[in-house]
């Protein structure tokens, strides 16, 4: 199984451990001395940089999240003068200011190093084709994986998102091996390829990296069912690198964390305590290598387990689980806590429904209300009501069993759901209009 730097995915425990602990000691004087904002927290809690005598003194040092870097947007955070950042990128910003991130020379040069291992343990190879459907711009997921597989030896294909047609053509007429997108785009092109005729068994297309959203069991399988490939997940996040975070190798059991040059940790999403390995929690991320950007202790918000045994591929890196929820997608729907995971993972064991589904929650006469819309295959519609009220109703019923509220069903036909060349919208949260 092919690993990029073996030196440092392989490297024995102990080792690693030693060299994250010297890697966050530097880290933390280098925040100190150049970021006001910890600093301040810093010296607010009485710790110095003196004090991170073990790697287990990370719990002295205080979280981030994004509410700090927007309220010290757009360059408070950075620890290097603009002069010395070589590039800058940010989220969305769906709500209020984005956030803005920065990238030291050196910065990119361990970006590239980065997803160049996630690529090469998904498989990416010399001699590859690779179609980047990711969005370029200021979203890191395109630029983070393309330079990532061009230092493979590969050659990628900068399509970007969207126009699918064009995807579709290349992929037929220049013989694209492997496809980088979201998951949700990947089900999009199998559709649309389907429309068009494209026989995807016949195209020499193998591989499918993706990320940028959460991707089920029941969809991996569906992509690779439907496009003839096999398919891997990835994991970043801008705040802390973009893509490159971790990656899943050919055992597909778990995604390897860059633990040399991140200090990963989960904890209680409630009392923020550490918990130990095999134990679900939320992801918190300390960067040990990032000259301009560093973070220290980064609430991700994601859901995951992290296994520290040595993989059968011989990786003794950390993995973690795939994320399949946040603590922060959680809807409160009348006092229940409910995450679209749980409802998607209902609706994907029902024979008949398409993977594809909005929730929608709006507010009646001062109560929740809950609606999933559904796309079915078209076999599910009849001519018969009854058949169709049996079917949302059957629906319903399993929902019910599982989040312990009633849900409204509406089933649609396919395709009357939009989709998105990047991330899928799976929540409409109406009740914030209000």
């Amino acid at each position: 199984m092919p690993i990029w730097n073996p030196e440092y995915e392989c490297m024995e425990r102990a080792a690693l451990r030693a060299l994250q602990l010297r890697r966050l000691q530097m880290t933390v004087g280098w925040v100190y001395e150049r970021v006001p904002y910890y600093r301040e927290l810093m010296d607010a809690s009485g710790v110095k940089p003196r004090d991170i005598r073990d790697l287990a003194d990370v719990t002295l040092l205080p979280f981030t999240d994004k509410t700090a870097l927007r309220d010290t947007y757009p360059f408070g955070m950075f620890a290097l003068p603009l002069d010395e950042v070589v590039r800058v990128h940010s989220s969305s910003g769906t709500t209020g200011k984005p956030i803005v991130v920065g990238y030291s020379r050196g910065d990119i040069n361990t970006w590239t190093e980065l997803t160049a291992r996630v690529a090469a343990a998904a498989g990416v190879h010399r001699g590859d084709l690779v179609d980047m459907a990711f969005l370029y711009g200021m979203f890191t997921g395109g630029w983070g994986m393309h330079y990532g597989i061009e230092r493979i030896g590969a050659t990628i294909i900068p399509a970007g998102s969207g126009q699918t047609e064009r995807h579709l053509m290349m992929m037929a007429d220049f013989g694209t091996t492997v496809l980088v997108s979201t998951p949700s785009y990947a089900l999009y092109l199998a559709e649309q390829g389907e429309q068009m005729g494209v026989d995807f068994s016949a195209l020499p297309l193998r591989l499918g990296l993706f990320g940028g959203e959460p991707c089920s069991l029941k969809m991996k399988a569906e992509i690779e069912s439907k496009l003839h490939i096999r398919a891997t997940d990835n994991y970043g996040l801008s705040e802390v690198m973009g893509p490159g975070v971790s990656g899943e190798c050919e055992c597909a059991c778990g995604l390897h964390i860059a633990e040399d040059h991140l200090l990963a940790e989960v904890v209680d999403p409630q009392t923020g305590e550490q918990l130990p390995p095999g134990e679900e929690g939320e992801l918190v991320i300390t960067t040990l290598t990032k000259e301009a950007f560093p973070v220290l202790r980064y609430r991700t918000h994601d859901l995951t387990v992290l296994d520290t045994s040595r993989c059968e591929c011989g990786r003794t890196l950390a993995r973690m689980s795939r994320v399949r929820q946040r603590t922060d997608d959680m809807l409160i729907i009348r006092g229940v806590n409910v995450f679209p995971s749980q409802i998607e993972d209902v609706l994907f064991q029902i024979e008949g429904v398409r993977p594809h589904y909005l929730i929608v929650v709006d507010r009646k006469r001062n109560l929740d209300d809950l609606e999933v819309r559904i796309e079915v295959e078209e076999q599910v519609f009849s001519d018969i009501m009854a058949d169709m009220v049996a079917f949302q109703t059957a629906v319903a019923d399993k929902l019910q069993s599982v989040l312990g509220l009633r849900a409204k069903v509406t089933l649609v036909e396919p395709g009357a759901i939009e989709r998105s060349a990047g991330k899928s919208k799976r929540v409409l949260d109406r009740r914030e209009e209000i």
